[in-house]
């Protein structure tokens, strides 16, 4: 299946560009995301949990980026498995253009499924890949809009200051951390 959808971020694109590459702020606006290590070189290794319908599993995987083009598009690939619920795999082909509000991000989503999740039936799979992709992008959004000009991302200068947990992390739209600053202002929607 695939999805594709445009978000306008209040940001300029060297901003939204750094985010992509911080895996604190990728770990953190994952929905279900509990772990994350690696390198944008070597790539990430991941453990999400989800539930989907009746199904809940955590999945183990790998996540990397690739087709980068820096500072205008990257693909971000993950795929994981979780025992006896099934597997998981997709990517996004991620494009930043400038516009006047600041980055136009474009995405396009392709999800694949095996195993018993993929028995629960596409109307129910479709609706949840489009929740997770859409919970990413919109938690990725507010963390980036909320962050304070001026401000640089957690750990993209080599500023190491602590895990999001110590202070780097920002509340996103639902309560979850974001990984960028706790000083930020509110939002203007």
């Amino acid at each position: 299946m695939q999805l594709t959808d445009v978000k306008i971020i209040k940001a300029s694109p060297d901003v939204v560009w750094a985010a992509i590459l911080n895996p604190d702020v990728l770990m953190q606006c994952v929905p279900g995301c509990q772990s994350m290590t690696g390198s944008v070189e070597d790539g990430f290794e991941a453990t999400v949990k989800q539930k989907i319908g009746p199904v809940s599993a955590t999945f183990s995987g790998v996540v990397k980026l690739s087709d980068i083009d820096p500072g205008r598009a990257v693909t971000i690939s993950g795929e994981g498995k979780g025992g006896a619920a099934g597997f998981a795999k997709g990517g996004a082909k991620v494009v930043l253009e400038p516009v006047p509000e600041g980055t136009q991000l474009s995405y396009e989503v392709e999800a694949n499924v095996g195993g018993k999740i993929a028995q629960l039936g596409s109307r129910l799979i479709e609706g949840f890949a489009k929740k997770m992709a859409d919970e990413f992008f919109n938690r990725f959004a507010d963390a980036i809009e909320a962050q304070r000009v001026g401000q640089p991302l957690g750990g993209v200068d080599g500023d190491d200051d602590g895990p999001p947990s110590q202070g780097r992390g920002l509340h996103g739209h639902d309560g979850r951390r974001c990984g960028l600053s706790d000083t930020a202002g509110p939002r203007a929607d």
